[in-house]
């Protein structure tokens, strides 16, 4: 009866031992993989960043050679210089930004209203023929065009990456892992209030 017992005991065991460690490789190999998710996430994140912080580096030049044909046009030029000056502070400010959507909705509102005062910027640049010859604008514009359309681009590729990282965080059994673990949603990109598309400006 002892011998049944103690053989009884080590079956035992012995499944809880398999069942310990099939848990722990299932919870790891979720664990791994929301970690490789999140870590694309936010390598997409550091491209959207690299792109909007070209466009803002390119705005300093641009607002100094239309200040030079068109100085008059003075509250548009305050516009963008001030809309830049918004998205200054708010550029390589990091990941932790995508689990605050409040945070994220700031920047996302910054960065569209520099895309709107360069769109009214482009728009008072047709009143003036001698500033769109000036090869040094031509360049510029050119620049800034590649440069919105790279920000199209990369935003694109991070609200992919964040919907494959949302949906494995989402999934059961895979919710129930990514909870114990603290793997929150990231928020998306959204197009600007009233537009179909990601603002263009356009030359």
């Amino acid at each position: 009866m002892k011998r049944g017992c103690l053989i009884g005991l080590i079956v035992a065991l012995v499944v809880v031992v398999i069942f310990a460690l099939s848990m722990f490789v299932t919870v790891k190999n979720y664990y791994n993989s929301f970690i490789a998710l999140e870590e694309n996430v936010n390598q997409a994140w550091a491209q959207v960043e690299n792109v909007y912080q070209r466009r803002a580096d390119l705005i300093p030049n641009l607002v100094e050679v239309v200040k030079g044909y068109a100085s008059h046009e003075r509250e548009t030029l305050q516009a963008v210089v001030e809309a830049r000056s918004k998205v200054g502070g708010q550029i390589n400010i990091g990941p932790e930004v995508l689990n605050n959507p409040q945070a994220f909705a700031r920047f996302q509102q910054a960065q569209d209203a520099l895309s709107s005062a360069l769109q009214r910027l482009m728009v008072v640049v047709e009143r003036y023929p001698n500033l769109k010859a000036d090869q040094r604008f031509a360049d510029l514009q050119a620049q800034l065009e590649g440069t919105e359309n790279r920000i199209a681009v990369e935003r694109r590729r991070f609200n992919e990456a964040v919907q494959a990282y949302n949906t494995a965080i989402r999934k059961f059994p895979a919710n129930i892992i990514a909870s114990m673990f603290g793997f929150q949603p990231k928020v998306y990109f959204k197009a600007q209030a009233g537009a179909d598309k990601v603002p263009e400006v356009k030359f």
